[in-house]
């Protein structure tokens, strides 16, 4: 009986060790699994519309395999310049395309506040041409061999706010739209033809932006239930994402600073708005 216990003892052994797993060697398939290195590439594009010639730039990262999300992004009253190219970047680097517009045409650039401020208003005056030069970066971006022409964003600072909120409350097919530094009280307001999900990062201490207008873009967004987020950080002023801003306000005695901590904060808020929205 002791031979036959024995026995069936060292059976039993076996058999769990038969049904262990192999232990496989994994160099290869970690080496397959490792994520490649981020590799933006960009470059500068020329399209058009029926009036106006136009120059973007469009970032990627080229080592993310298929389609993905694309996002437009309008420059502040300065012009398409390479604070707007650095964003572009910094969203090619999350993963998505990026195309940096040019609402001015011929990638025209101001100086001084006097000549930013006329060449914003002739672009905000005409909505027909801004509306043809927005829809010509969109139909290049939507074009590009890398994006997904279904998931859609659009990002503006300041003048490049107005616009894509603008844009949207005029109906462009838009999955969310993010603007910083951002006047609200807009040529065409809130309505049931906006689309998108709605992100607007102010300071509190923006003295470009009234409570009037504020009160009157979030009663609009309410009346439509629109899905939005409004968010004023505490004694931030105008253009706290740009770090020329301090530079820039010395220069010309305007109340501008760069704000680090809203900067990042605005950004993080930013990146929640697209994992929801794609």
């Amino acid at each position: 009986m002791k031979k036959i216990a024995a026995l069936l003892l060292v059976a039993g052994l076996i058999g769990i060790a038969s049904c262990k797993p192999k232990k496989e060697n994994t160099t290869d398939t970690k080496e397959t699994q490792e994520e490649l290195p981020v590799k933006v590439k960009g470059e500068e594009v020329t399209y058009a519309t029926d009036s106006t010639n136009l120059k973007g730039y469009i970032a990627y990262d080229e080592n993310v395999a298929g389609k993905r999300p694309g996002v437009l992004i309008v420059h502040e009253w300065w012009g398409h310049n390479d604070y707007v190219r650095q964003r572009a970047d910094m969203l090619a680097e999350l993963g998505y395309t990026a195309i940096a517009v040019d609402m001015y045409g011929d990638g025209k650039l101001a100086d001084h506040p006097d000549d930013a401020g006329k060449f914003a208003s002739s672009v905000m005056t005409n909505l027909p041409e801004a509306t043809a030069r927005f829809n010509a970066a969109l139909d290049l971006l939507k074009s590009h061999e890398s994006v997904d022409g279904d998931k859609i964003g659009a990002i503006g600072y300041c003048f490049g706010g107005s616009v894509v909120l603008t844009m949207a409350n005029s109906g462009v097919d838009l999955d969310a739209v993010a603007a910083f530094h951002s006047g609200v009280q807009l040529p065409v307001m809130p309505n049931n033809q906006l689309k998108a999900k709605v992100l607007v990062c102010n300071g509190a201490d923006d003295p470009f932006i009234s409570p009037e207008s504020i009160t009157g873009f979030k009663t609009a967004m309410d009346s439509i239930g629109a899905d939005y987020n409004y968010i004023s950080y505490p004694g931030v002023k105008h253009s706290f994402t740009s770090k020329e801003a301090d530079a820039n306000g010395e220069k010309f005695g305007l109340p501008l600073a760069y704000d680090a901590d809203a900067d990042k904060k605005s950004w993080d808020s930013l990146q929640a708005l697209f994992a929801e929205a794609f």
